[in-house]
């Protein structure tokens, strides 16, 4: 069955601005349960960055969504590509996955018709949230935000018990998925 196309992101691609993103897995499903799943997210993250030129601010994985806050190191940057680059390895390997394993009807949920195209979805269509944050004070903000995620939805009960975020980065533990970029000034 064919789905309605979801309304587009609008991109406000602003030098030195940071953009907060939270993207969902399709139809809300927890598809980042997995240990082997989240560390995909993580891996396709870190090479966006690097590849793009992002800073990484903060960040959490849950278990049908995700949050970064993420800022171009230079004034011209397309975060389409960026997010291009986080989203579509861990569909990818979601897909292979499934396939490879035998998991039928998970391929069947994650799929659908396209004109005569039968397509995967692993992330929900239409680019999820993006918020510009122009001023570093609203940094601290939006990084207590990200990181109690976890802690309101009772997965733990403070935010570093949280492997899957960068709580761990900021509070100075050295158990840390990823390493954060200093915040500017």
């Amino acid at each position: 069955m064919a789905e309605p196309v979801r309304k587009r992101r609008r991109v406000y691609a602003e030098p030195g601005h940071a953009h907060y993103l939270t993207f969902s897995c399709r139809h809300r499903l927890p598809l980042l349960t997995k240990d082997r799943t989240r560390r995909w997210f993580i891996a396709a993250v870190e090479t966006a960055r690097h590849r793009h030129r992002f800073d990484l601010y903060a960040y959490v994985v849950m278990p049908e969504h995700a949050h970064l806050l993420v800022r171009a190191r230079t004034p011209s940057y397309d975060l389409s590509r960026f997010l291009y680059d986080v989203k579509r390895p861990v569909s990818w390997k979601a897909k292979t996955w499934l396939q490879e394993s035998g998991r039928e009807e998970w391929l069947r949920r994650l799929t659908s018709t396209r004109g005569m195209r039968r397509v995967f979805h692993f992330w929900q269509p239409g680019g999820g949230y993006d918020r510009n944050v122009r001023r570093v004070v609203d940094f601290l903000g939006i990084t207590d935000y990200i990181h109690a995620n976890p802690v309101r939805r009772g997965l733990v009960e403070k935010p570093t018990d949280w492997v899957w975020s960068s709580a761990r980065f900021w509070s100075g533990e050295d158990t840390v998925l990823m390493t954060m970029d200093p915040f500017p000034e």
